[in-house]
């Protein structure tokens, strides 16, 4: 095994300085002080300081050390397409993993990994931390978020969902929860269909079992028989009129098991990416149905890795043709 390589330090650059100054030869200066002549060699050469027409051993070592750094710097996203493209995704609320799928089905040329766009963000880009899903510098432990439990009439546990349901092999499963507004008066329903990740969010303007089910009707009427199936929901009390919703569209409902939201993952998922969008604290009043619908396309038009990187529009497109209204 060969001997490990050392490089000069400035007690050595300082040597070579005076020595210089002495005219010594390079193979003396190298005898002295036990190094090899290329190594003296190369110093000289790559440190040459012209304000000073000669060599400085502070000069010398002032530009070592900016080399080191230099050198220890890794790049990520190179092509300038690659920057640009994940700024402009990033800012339209895509994460890492969608625009590193997303390359990789559409221009794979340009492929990078999701941990290279971090590495970028975190290391070279960090104003567009503010764009990260939690936009915490670090990454942090998610915790669930438990809602208490509602006596609801004719209510069908989960458990007896059918398998299409629960592994998403069929359209038409639909999951239904509520975002409540700052004022706890309003708030907006969203509905996810399981498969296909499509989302309605629906502003109501009090969280009552009546606007519920009228707003849930309202935007799943227009959809044909094959893709009305069923109704996940939790145990809120706005959820208490689910069998007029189910005569109204011919579907079945079924409710989560007391604590456990996150049988109904889909729509708490897109609750927090619709929260990126109207934190906590925003209140809907305010909103605009123009801007509630931006967010609602927003999210369509965001591509989904469960989706194979397509958007939950290209992939309602590839199973049921036209959209409906």
């Amino acid at each position: 095994m060969g001997q490990k390589y050392n490089h000069l330090n400035h007690s050595e650059r300082t040597l070579i300085f005076w020595w210089k100054k002495d005219k010594l030869s390079i193979r003396e200066m190298a005898r002295r002080m036990k190094r090899s002549h290329t190594t003296i060699s190369r110093e000289l050469r790559r440190n040459y300081w012209l304000p000073n027409d000669g060599y400085s051993a502070r000069g010398a070592q002032e530009r070592y050390e900016f080399r080191l750094k230099r050198r220890a710097r890794r790049f990520r996203l190179k092509s300038e397409f690659v920057r640009s493209y994940v700024t402009e995704k990033l800012s339209n609320g895509w994460t890492p993993e969608l625009i590193s799928g997303r390359l990789k089905l559409k221009q794979p040329e340009n492929y990078v990994c999701h941990e290279s766009i971090y590495q970028y963000v975190y290391l070279e880009a960090p104003e567009l931390i503010q764009y990260l899903p939690r936009k915490h510098a670090k990454r942090r432990v998610k915790r669930p978020y438990r809602s208490k439990p509602q006596r609801i009439k004719d209510r069908v546990a989960i458990a007896e969902r059918p398998i299409e349901a629960d592994d998403r092999t069929q359209c038409g499963h639909w999951e239904s929860d509520t975002i409540v507004s700052s004022d706890r008066k309003c708030g907006l329903n969203v509905l996810v269909d399981r498969k296909l990740r499509l989302v309605h969010i629906s502003f109501i303007k009090d969280k009552t079992a009546k606007l519920t089910h009228k707003t849930i009707v309202r935007r799943l009427k227009n959809y044909s028989d094959e893709f009305l199936k069923s109704i996940t929901y939790d145990n809120g009390s706005e959820n208490t009129l689910h069998q007029k919703t189910n005569d109204k569209l011919e579907i079945t409902s079924y409710f989560c098991e007391p604590y456990h939201s996150w049988e109904k993952g889909s729509v708490e998922q897109v609750n927090g990416l619709i929260r990126r969008f109207f934190p906590k604290g925003t209140c809907f009043e305010s909103l605009t149905y123009g801007e509630i619908i931006r967010v609602e396309k927003l999210l369509n038009n965001r591509p989904r890795k469960c989706l194979g990187y397509k958007t939950p529009y290209e992939a309602y497109r590839d199973e049921c043709g036209a959209l409906a209204d």
